[in-house]
């Protein structure tokens, strides 16, 4: 049996914590520390979500309105990846002032759903990934040497009763950013950060 997502962060995630916990939109918070900020490997087509994030989302599997538009991306420092992020869109929810987020590309979610005062999010839920987790496979096809366990973090964006599902994995390179507002540049030699500016 896997492990729920929580609402509390366990001593085990110390490094990460300020990370998991930051409720600002994490992809400005890569943008001030990174110059070379971006969005690559986009897989975006309409499917069934998992058993947990339909609840999340009030989808029935078997109903008219199930049908959801799955969002995987991951955001990058120069060539080094940062995050992995999987968002459940549902097509109830694609209307309005979300109606463009379907063609979003490679711009980032995370921007489009800040800009909008009137969006609200549901308080953070925390897990650590382990190599059973669907997830966590998928975060790990673009890390070399995949660690034992990843941490992540979700939360439901609403939008006119409208709910968004976004979950955020956060791979061991984000620690190579500094929590202060200062820029890397770089890759690290072509795959790390540049240590310049972090502190």
């Amino acid at each position: 049996m896997h492990p729920s997502w929580q609402n509390r962060l366990s001593e085990s995630c110390a490094r990460y914590r300020p990370w998991l916990l930051d409720r600002g939109s994490l992809t400005r918070r890569i943008q001030v520390r990174c110059a070379a900020f971006s969005v690559r490997h986009v897989q975006q087509q309409y499917g069934v979500a998992m058993p947990s994030e339909r609840r999340m989302v009030a989808l029935s599997r078997h109903s008219r309105h199930s049908r959801a538009l799955l969002r995987d991306v991951f955001l990058y420092c120069g060539e080094t990846p940062l995050v992995f992020a999987h968002s459940v869109l549902p097509a109830t929810s694609l209307h309005g002032a979300w109606q463009s987020l379907g063609q979003l590309g490679s711009k980032p979610l995370g921007a489009a759903l800040f800009a909008n005062p009137r969006v609200r999010r549901t308080p953070l839920r925390f897990k650590k990934l382990n190599r059973r987790d669907a997830l966590y496979q998928r975060a790990c096809t673009v890390l070399p040497n995949p660690p034992a366990s990843l941490w992540a973090r979700r939360s439901v964006f609403y939008l006119e009763g409208r709910p968004i599902l976004v979950t955020e994995v956060f791979l061991p390179d984000i620690l190579e950013l500094s929590l202060s507002p200062a820029l890397s540049h770089e890759g690290r030699g072509g795959q790390r950060l540049a240590s310049r500016g972090l502190r």
